[in-house]
């Protein structure tokens, strides 16, 4: 039997044969990103780990509610993902010590990744921070710096690292922080004021953030790429014209 392909026919939807791994799903940027991919085709499944159970039900979504202070590699044995997707992070303040800063910023965030590797993760993106440098002097900027530097160490297939400026958006009633209401408010009216290579510092929506790392998913783009505030705008607008 001869089967002749039509040239002028579409490609259907993706075929949902892909599986997901989130960490940070209660976050700003993590809340957003949960239904993205939930309603993205490509994903058969989407896991999320947690210290406390999520307050999300879709047939296709498994949340495993794990003890952050054992090894995730052991916790998440079995499980087989192709993407990885971490939005884990605190503040000093809300941490307490610079120690118990670093231990979420980049220890937490480097065991994700093992685990999320060992599970056969290809793509792995994560949200970091404008201006992350493992040389600054500024202790935030440098634990995110010596993160994203630990995390290319890994040599993952894939490596996408956003580097957002301020978050905009409303938070948990409990992860109120009344500093950084005040300064997204700065934000919204000085924003548009910071042009040319002062744009990668704009405030932006946390949902454009979560937008961005689906769009960073699908972008099928190898090796270590890291996106500011145009790129980010760039891969959130890809991802609405690809859904």
């Amino acid at each position: 039997m001869n089967v002749t392909a039509n040239p002028g026919a579409k490609p259907g939807p993706p075929v949902a044969s892909r599986v997901a791994l989130v960490a940070g799903g209660s976050g700003l940027v993590g809340r957003q990103l949960l239904p993205l991919l939930l309603d993205a085709p490509e994903y058969a499944r989407v896991h999320a780990i947690s210290r406390r159970p999520l307050p999300l039900e879709h047939a296709r979504f498994a949340n495993r509610v794990l003890r952050f202070d054992a090894p995730l590699e052991t916790q998440l044995k079995g499980l087989v993902v192709q993407d990885a997707f971490c939005c884990l992070g605190t503040t000093l303040r809300t941490a307490g010590s610079q120690a118990a800063f670093r231990a979420v910023d980049h220890d937490l965030v480097l065991a994700f990744a093992r685990a999320a590797k060992t599970a056969g993760a290809e793509r792995l993106v994560v949200v970091s921070s404008i201006g992350a440098d493992p040389a600054s002097n500024n202790f935030y900027l440098r634990v995110k710096g010596e993160t994203e530097r630990d995390l290319e160490a890994l040599r993952l297939r894939a490596l996408d690292i956003l580097q957002p400026s301020l978050l905009l958006g409303m938070r948990s009633a409990a992860d109120r922080r009344g500093l950084e209401q005040a300064a997204q408010i700065a934000g919204w009216l000085l924003g548009p004021l910071l042009m040319g290579n002062w744009q990668r510092y704009r405030p932006i929506q946390a949902a454009m953030v979560a937008a961005a790392m689906r769009g960073a998913a699908r972008s099928g783009r190898l090796g270590v790429t890291r996106h500011n505030y145009a790129g980010l705008r760039r891969l959130a607008g890809e991802c609405s014209r690809r859904r």
